[in-house]
């Protein structure tokens, strides 16, 4: 596969999408919402993105499976589509800007290409294995601060599952005195996004799903970042925790991280 020329593609169907996406934008009625889990939105928009999106992945590479938020089409054994039509719904849903169409291709568990497209900026970072990150078709590399005590962090919260409470509301409490501050996007996606482009120097999350970080993750890393889970034995494109960063202060922030999450276990 030629990644730099299929990453090109996608970001042309993320461009068409992303248009149909800003299009809806302040249309909904509350008929077009529902819920699937507790606080967990949905809109027709997320659905007919989704499939439009499946109908031009499947067309520009038919032998890659689909792992898509909504379930439209099937996984495959070896290489697949992680997809994520509207990262953000809630965002989308109180119309508040940030949120983001996500793409991935991944072999396994080794991301090949990613694309995150913020509708509302307009904004499209890309990147493919070994060829590095861009935002708009520049070059992006992630911030050079070194200290955690200058660093803007980001992260999110969970909607439904509150079994670490208590342990993610110390670890926020111990980060708001050790760092120049804490922001909550809404948007996964954006927010690894923005870690490859220098606008936050780390983020951390637990509770994701691979379709909110499958694309920012390779963003990241090929912004000169890095990504774990909050252990090491942990992936953080499948097991729904990650600390994305600039590298400089990545050890740092899991050693705070370590020390307010360890009751979990």
């Amino acid at each position: 596969m030629e990644l730099k020329k299929l990453t090109e593609q996608v970001e042309d169907i993320c461009v068409e999408v992303a248009g149909f996406i800003r299009n809806e934008a302040g249309k909904l009625t509350a008929a077009g919402i529902t819920q699937k889990s507790a606080n967990n939105l949905v809109t027709h928009v997320d659905h007919t993105a989704e499939d439009r999106l499946v109908e031009a992945l499947e067309k520009i590479l038919p032998q890659a499976g689909f792992i898509a938020e909504e379930g439209s089409g099937e996984r495959g054994e070896g290489l697949n589509w992680i997809i994520d039509p509207l990262d953000g719904t809630t965002n989308f849903v109180h119309g508040i800007p940030c949120y983001c169409i996500s793409i991935a291709l991944v072999d396994g568990t080794e991301p090949l290409l990613g694309v995150v497209h913020e509708v509302t900026r307009d904004e499209r970072f890309t990147a493919w294995k070994g060829g590095g990150a861009y935002l708009n078709g520049k070059r992006i590399q992630v911030s050079p601060r070194k200290e955690l005590v200058e660093s803007l962090l980001a992260t999110g919260f969970p909607y439904d599952d509150f079994g670490y409470e208590t342990e993610y509301m110390d670890l926020l409490r111990e980060l708001m005195h050790r760092t120049r501050g804490i922001r909550r996007l809404g948007s996964a996606a954006a927010d690894l996004a923005y870690v490859a482009c220098g606008r936050f120097e780390a983020f951390y999350e637990y509770g994701l799903n691979s379709w909110d970080v499958a694309a920012g993750v390779l963003l990241v890393r090929e912004a000169g970042g890095r990504v774990s889970g909050f252990a090491p034995s942990k992936d953080p494109l499948f097991d729904e925790e990650i600390v994305a960063s600039n590298r400089a202060v990545h050890d740092e922030l899991l050693e705070v991280i370590e020390r307010n999450w360890q009751r979990q276990d």
